[in-house]
């Protein structure tokens, strides 16, 4: 395929998955904003006040980057788990792809820039809501490190989504990993507490969790501290990458799942 057509492709893909989401905006963009509205009013100013201070800023402050980062993990997973479960079951879309001259490479970037795009987006969202509880108090330590986290994060997750989506046989095999992992791995990774603040071998657990890792490197770009260094969180993510995007190639590949 000549580079115009290569962009085509992209392109279509792309555009499909984002008008997608504006003509359902209750459905995509909606429930995580009044979700973490709850959050906000349950964690940071009921708790938070009783709480005080967390790291030296203000709890509502700390919890802030937290939730920003669990409306990106969960928006960017879910798209892109259900836009392929939706094109390889429902419309069918998938067989096209496989047999056309599109290469798995693009076909991952297609279908994982739409989970990038939707999570970027909702974060924001969650960000300017975060502005109504905190007043202008929200700091930027570091606007590159929170965007460039952000990024990374959606693109994990949506990477992770696709893997998902290629092997669930079902829409209940969509939820399951949402449900049963990236929620607890989520909650335990930092998003209420500093891992500081936990007993020792609490803290050798939460080391494990990578959520623990995207949160950490988040926090730092908002509010300039952070648990563990952040170059390390960075490491973390683009080992996770550079693993996600070699097995989704190689399921692209190979058409393992896909084909009937």
């Amino acid at each position: 395929m000549s580079p115009a057509q290569l962009w085509t492709s992209y392109y279509t893909m792309l555009r499909k998955d984002i008008v997608r989401l504006f003509r359902i905006w209750v459905q995509t963009f909606l429930p995580s904003v009044i979700t973490s509205c709850l959050y906000f009013l349950i964690f940071g100013t009921v708790l938070g006040s009783r709480i005080g201070t967390m790291q030296g800023v203000s709890y509502m402050s700390f919890v802030v980057p937290g939730l920003v980062m669990l409306a990106i993990v969960t928006n960017a997973y879910s798209n892109t788990s259900f836009t392929f479960f939706q094109s390889k079951f429902f419309a069918r879309s998938i067989d096209e792809l496989l047999v056309s001259p599109t290469p798995p490479w693009l076909l991952i970037s297609g279908f994982v820039s739409g989970g990038v795009v939707r999570g970027i987006l909702v974060g924001g969202l969650v960000m300017a809501i975060s502005i109504f509880f905190t007043g202008l108090h929200l700091s930027l330590f570091n606007g590159a490190v929170i965007l460039l986290f952000a990024v990374l994060t959606a693109l994990v997750f949506a990477l992770a989504g696709l893997v998902n989506g290629v092997y669930a046989k079902s829409i209940d095999a969509i939820n399951i990993v949402p449900t049963f992992v990236l929620t607890p791995l989520t909650y335990l990774g930092g998003v209420f507490y500093s891992v500081h603040s936990l007993p020792q071998a609490a803290q050798y657990v939460t080391y494990v969790n990578p959520i623990f890792y995207l949160i950490n490197g988040f926090r730092y770009g908002f509010l300039g501290v952070a648990d563990i260094p952040v170059w390390i969180s960075l490491a973390v993510l683009t080992g996770i990458i550079a693993v996600l995007i070699a097995i989704n190639w190689y399921l692209i590949r190979t058409g393992l799942g896909l084909k009937q």
